[in-house]
């Protein structure tokens, strides 16, 4: 059974509550809170606080605040009067109609909750979407203007070398048909004889082909296009450590959950003076982990305790070793030390990434067990549930989440 709360403080005035509910050493990751307008619960194994209050408060105004050892509720009230007391007196069976009532409207705000995230989520994949399409667009209309620049200069240089081109091939042909002219009435004029004239024709033919040659050579030269320019493109990947894309992973919580592995295989915390009489591979928490798992399997489960508690001495940054040992409690009996080692395995097992979701779904489970094996059955189908999230098509952990709902409802016996 869990340790109730009872010594919690609380004020009122005509339009607010103030309730302080100590948390006995507890973390701020170790508190559950459950709150609606009839109902409260602060759990923080293996403490409990159940608060039936006497008069319905305002839900969606009420406020939290967990810290420095203590957690601090103020709850507005419904209606402006002085409350006669904080809590209503009934018995068990009332009770367990207003927790009913509690746990259904806490899931009604959650599957509520969920799906206005998920709408939301949708809204936000669409605007970045469009986004991202717009500048795509603009990139395109972009490179495209710049395109048609090049081009139209391109067109327009192109013409004016043409244009060039056709004027020099017409003083080229002016030229060299002024140049035979006058040649010709050079040799009627003052060539006597053929031998004369055919020199001189020679002569025109040979400096005729040399100047067809240079012409040629000119235009080669102005033909040949100006040298590309050369450059380096430099491209660097971002090295990854998990198999998720940049873009879709969670990179603080990978790197915490990289650090935090690290740190537990580095840390060795037990006093050297005590491990003094044990041999070299019982001072290795792997070794003692495998002693541990194999003691369990043949059904020595208090020996497996021992293995694992030693293992735990060397190294306390091992979740495995916690999640294992609560397994061997569970085994014999002794659910609240299974609740402790549960919760601890979830506490190592942060943050929660794909690396450890099979564990973090093992340790839901057990905790969850303890909790069922104690009759607290909503705490105990919260960790199921959760389970089931990291594991949804095991059709056995949907069986024993649908048996503990049906606990919880009055339908089923005890599972």
């Amino acid at each position: 059974m869990p340790l109730l709360v009872t010594d919690y403080s609380w004020t009122q005035t005509d339009s607010t509550v103030c309730l302080s509910v100590p948390l006995k050493g507890a973390t701020v990751r170790q508190v559950d809170i459950l709150s609606t307008d009839h109902y409260l619960k602060v759990h923080y194994p293996p403490h409990l606080f159940e608060a039936f209050l006497f008069e319905p408060v305002d839900d969606e105004r009420s406020t939290a605040k967990v810290g420095d050892g203590v957690a601090v509720f103020s709850l507005p009230k419904r209606t402006n009067k002085v409350w006669e007391q904080l809590m209503i007196t009934t018995n068990d069976k009332g009770k367990k109609e207003i927790r009913e009532r509690a746990l259904l409207k806490y899931q009604e705000k959650l599957s509520a909750q969920s799906t206005s995230k998920v709408k939301k989520g949708h809204a936000e994949k669409k605007y970045a979407l469009e986004k991202m399409m717009k500048l795509e667009r603009e990139k395109r209309d972009s490179i495209q203007k710049i395109k048609d620049k090049e081009r139209e200069k391109t067109t327009a240089e192109l013409a004016a070398w043409q244009l060039r081109q056709k004027e020099k091939a017409e003083e080229e042909d002016q030229l060299k048909l002024h140049s035979q002219r006058d040649v010709t009435s050079c040799v009627i004029k003052s060539a006597p004889t053929l031998v004369a004239f055919a020199f001189l024709l020679n002569t025109f033919l040979h400096l005729d082909q040399r100047g067809d040659s240079e012409a040629k050579s000119r235009r080669k030269q102005e033909d040949l296009p100006a040298p590309r320019l050369v450059g380096n493109i430099q491209v660097t990947f971002t090295p990854r450590l998990f198999p998720t894309a940049l873009r879709e992973s969670r990179v603080p919580e990978e790197e915490e959950w990289l650090k935090k592995q690290a740190e537990g295989r580095r840390s060795v915390n037990a006093d050297v003076e005590e491990l003094g009489d044990l041999k070299e591979e019982e001072r290795n928490p792997d070794w003692l982990k495998d002693k541990g798992d194999k003691c369990f399997v043949t059904g020595d489960h208090l020996g497996a305790v021992n293995a694992y508690s030693l293992a735990i001495r060397l190294n306390r940054k091992i979740p495995a070793l916690y999640s294992n040992r609560a397994a061997c409690h569970l085994k014999l009996k002794n659910l609240h030390k299974a609740i402790e080692d549960s919760s601890q395995a979830l506490y190592l097992l942060t943050p929660p990434v794909a690396a450890n979701a099979a564990s973090r779904a093992r340790a839901h489970v057990r905790r969850g067990s303890a909790f069922c094996q104690l009759q607290l059955y909503t705490e105990g189908l919260q960790d199921y549930q959760a389970a089931l999230k990291m594991d949804p098509h095991n059709e056995a952990l949907q069986a024993d989440t649908q048996r503990v709902r049906d606990s919880i409802q009055g339908t089923a016996a005890d599972p």
